[in-house]
């Protein structure tokens, strides 16, 4: 039997006939110490055939659809150049590293591939001395050869799809509760800083966006009158609130300040001001993000939770791959392990706290609503991540069950089951491809219809179409004709 053995490598493809081998001790240790003697090693392989690749996209291309299983054009004309054609009979074989590429070869090709270890100890050799059996290569030029292809298999490899950007979700949640923290922060500065000129303004407003605001548009509050109103109701929405800020300010206690203070003081809510307006940007973005990635978990706990999630588990697909009872306790990891390490009560929930259904649940029941909403998690994010096509009809469905579930703990009405909610989406996902496909063909007919009926001569007479005149004499016609006849056996 001839065993022929293909290696791709990064300058081009190669043939190789193995000329003796034994296959039974294939795994002994001291034929595979031949295999790394060359001496040894060329009196087993010897090369058959080899064509280069002529250029770094053409090696990318090639490389890249091997990888992939397929055969190219190249390589189908090197293989039916330089292998013998196949009679009936012969017992030709092809060794390949890839059953894959292997299978397509015999489909395309029609020759017998194989993948077994002596093949693979084979390739090893071939891989170990190949840069010696092409003595046109310099000692370089495959090193050189192979890291490029490296590094352009990689980039391309690394694909970028806009609907499963996961990473750009845990940045983005990541820097949003980075901002809350801070806003936080420098509101308070700027509540306490300019408390000390207008203190009364503090009880009045209670948002820390509008405060800044107002700050912003205030400065002195010694040129506060009732002009100004106007704008202070655009900034509250509030007439009375307005007219309470007015007044405060002609019996404030607050100190006088330099007006170099008031500047600074100015500056510093201007900028808390536009990093607020840059959170509600952000927050959007997040929105819109997670409604592409993962609609079916943001639609069941929202886009914050479900990004928190996401960024706590690493990625959708960590998220998707975890059981439900680690979805549960995502986030308290601490509470946990100390939980285990005193033998005290393990936590009954991290994340998902902050969605709305725990906190609708009674004491007794959040333990119970959070282990079902963690296994709906679970649900969702797998959906998300494997799915090709986008949808949140799954996790409006879930959040729904989830409705039904706080309602059972209320009523004792029991909610539906998971086959019955899947079953329904899954029905109407497939009546609207029904209707788009069934709505095609009934256009087409209606296009041709109104397309004959143009087409078709109208009579003289508006009210009486040529075709219908048509069928009216042939009646009359036949109509003599039977009335001749009987006129005749008469």
């Amino acid at each position: 039997m001839s065993l022929f053995l293909l290696y791709e490598s990064a300058s081009g493809f190669a043939l190789f006939e193995r000329v003796k081998s034994e296959e039974v001790g294939a795994k002994l240790e001291e034929v595979q110490q031949s295999i790394t003697d060359l001496k040894r090693f060329s009196s087993i392989v010897k090369l058959k055939g080899f064509v280069p690749f002529t250029s770094a996209e053409s090696a990318l291309e090639n490389i890249n659809k091997v990888s992939d299983g397929e055969v190219t054009e190249m390589l189908a004309h090197f293989l039916e150049m330089n292998l013998p054609k196949v009679k009936k009979g012969d017992s030709l074989k092809l060794g390949v590293y890839e059953p894959k590429l292997g299978a397509m070869i015999n489909e395309t090709l029609g020759y017998k591939c194989e993948s077994s270890e002596l093949v693979q100890e084979l390739l090893r050799g071939i891989r170990f001395h190949f840069s010696r059996f092409l003595k046109v290569l310099k000692p370089g030029d495959l090193h050189q050869a192979s890291l490029g292809l490296a590094h352009s298999y990689s980039r391309a490899k690394v694909k970028f799809n806009v609907h499963k950007v996961d990473n750009m979700i845990i940045q983005a949640i990541a820097l949003l509760d980075t901002l809350d923290k801070d806003l936080n922060t420098f509101s308070m500065r700027v509540r306490e800083w300019y408390g000390y000129h207008f203190p009364e303004m503090v009880k009045i407003v209670g948002d820390n966006y509008t405060y800044c605001r107002l700050a912003h548009a205030i400065k002195d509050r010694t040129n506060l009158n009732e002009e100004m109103l106007p704008q202070l109701e655009a900034i509250v929405n509030d007439a009375s609130i307005a007219q309470q800020i007015v007044e405060a300010s002609k019996r404030s206690m607050g100190q006088d300040i330099a007006p170099v203070d008031l500047v600074n003081i100015d500056n510093f809510a201007t900028r808390v001001v536009h990093l607020t307006e840059y959170r509600k940007s952000l927050y959007d973005y997040l929105a819109t993000k997670m409604s592409l990635c993962a609609p079916n978990l943001s639609a069941l706990v929202g886009e914050q939770v479900g990004a928190r999630l996401i960024s706590h588990a690493g990625s959708l697909t960590n998220l998707a791959k975890a059981p439900a009872s680690t979805v549960q306790i995502l986030g308290a990891e601490k509470a946990l392990f100390r939980a285990l390490k005193t033998k005290g009560n393990t936590p009954k929930y991290g994340l998902i706290y902050h969605s709305t259904f725990i906190g609708r649940a009674g004491a007794k029941n959040k333990g119970r609503i959070s282990r079902y909403l963690a296994n709906k998690c679970s649900i969702a994010s797998r959906i998300d991540s494997f799915s090709e096509v986008p949808t949140n009809k799954f996790g409006l469905e879930l959040k729904q069950q989830v409705e039904e579930r706080l309602e059972f703990y209320k009523s004792g009405v029991a909610p539906r089951k998971n086959v019955d909610v899947m079953a329904k989406v899954l029905s109407t996902l497939g009546d609207a491809e029904e209707e788009a496909e069934v709505e095609a063909p009934k256009k087409d007919k209606k296009e041709k219809k109104n397309k004959r009926k143009a087409e078709e001569p109208v009579a003289m007479d508006e009210d009486e179409p040529v075709v219908k005149k048509e069928k009216k004499e042939k009646k009359e016609k036949k109509e003599k004709k039977e009335k001749k006849a009987k006129k005749e056996k008469a």
